[in-house]
């Protein structure tokens, strides 16, 4: 497996960085520590640059090398590297260049030269890359003082939500959790959501009959997401429990990752871009900018060959 660990000068970065460096990973996992110098934030700021980048660039070196060699320390085989750009577009380019699977961001951060963990910047990246992201949130790090987690401190036991909505993508997301080593005690939920439909029309015994067996037929589709997800998270071994909901996707999926304590929600997405994407809508994208813990969006590539997306 192959990750970009995208990280910032900012003492929130922590939390990104811990969070890899806390969770077991398949053996050979490669982590490449990436930041990006924000050239347009540094000429906005400063205005003549030239003077002022030798200094930063000698920073942001510093910053990834110490993460590279703290994190190889976890038998993870590190790369560091630098790049000048705007952000978002640079974590994107740079996991396709290195052929991640994974890239870790973190939900916000600070101005200053380096930024880039702001809301936009992050959704960008969950709109853009290739590859399966995850926003990275931890309360104790978000705090304003926070008091870091260390892979060698003992940690709560960690609860993780799957979303699904029984499509090909979210088996994927149920594969891709299946297939990967987790903390002792993990427990897993799998909730899908059935959006129902309120007649609205007239004569209302009509719609009202069309309504009730589309919200039947949706309701037996999200049965049946969840256990058909069931049978593929179960053979981790794990205690799993099962949800369908009522609502609107959204929201709920976001409302029942808090309810039920989750420290990490994981989606599936389409990976569609352009207008598609915008006209249909995207459950991932918005669970990703809105939930309170983590957020895994996993796109799987061999899909996205097939669907031409």
């Amino acid at each position: 497996m192959k990750i970009l660990l995208a990280i910032d000068s900012s003492p929130l970065s922590e939390s990104v960085v811990s969070e890899v460096e806390a969770r077991p990973w398949p053996t050979g996992t490669e982590v490449c520590v990436l930041t990006v110098i924000d050239l347009f934030a540094l000429t906005y700021s400063v205005g003549y640059l030239e003077p002022f980048m030798k200094s930063e660039n000698k920073a942001a070196r510093l910053l990834v090398q110490e993460v590279a060699e703290r994190l190889s320390r976890r038998d993870l085989r590190t790369t560091a590297q630098v790049v000048e750009g705007y952000p978002a577009a640079s974590i994107a380019e740079e996991a396709e260049k290195y052929g991640a699977d994974f890239v870790f961001v973190g939900s916000h951060g600070h101005g200053g030269f380096v930024r880039f963990f702001l809301g936009s910047i992050a959704k960008a990246v969950v709109e853009n890359a290739a590859c399966s992201v995850e926003i990275v949130r931890h309360a104790r790090h978000d705090a304003e003082h926070p008091d870091h987690h260390r892979a060698d401190e003992p940690r709560e036991r960690m609860r993780i939500l799957l979303a699904t909505d029984g499509s090909e993508f979210s088996f994927a997301a149920a594969r891709s959790i299946a297939e990967r080593p987790w903390p002792d005690d993990t427990e897993f939920r799998i909730a899908s959501v059935v959006e129902r439909i309120i007649p609205a029309a007239d004569p209302w015994y009509a719609a009202g009959a069309v309504a009730k067996t589309r919200n039947e037929v949706s309701a037996k589709n999200c049965e049946d997401a969840v256990s058909a997800a069931e049978q593929i998270v179960v053979q981790t071994g794990f205690k799993t429990e099962t949800a369908v909901l009522d609502g609107n996707p959204k929201k709920r999926i976001v409302e029942d990752a808090s309810a039920w304590g989750a420290h990490l929600v994981v989606v599936g997405s389409h990976g569609r871009r352009g207008l598609t994407r915008y006209l249909l809508g995207s459950v991932s994208e918005a669970v990703a900018m809105r939930a309170h813990c983590s957020v895994e969006v996993i796109r799987d590539r061999s899909l996205r060959k097939s669907t031409g997306t």
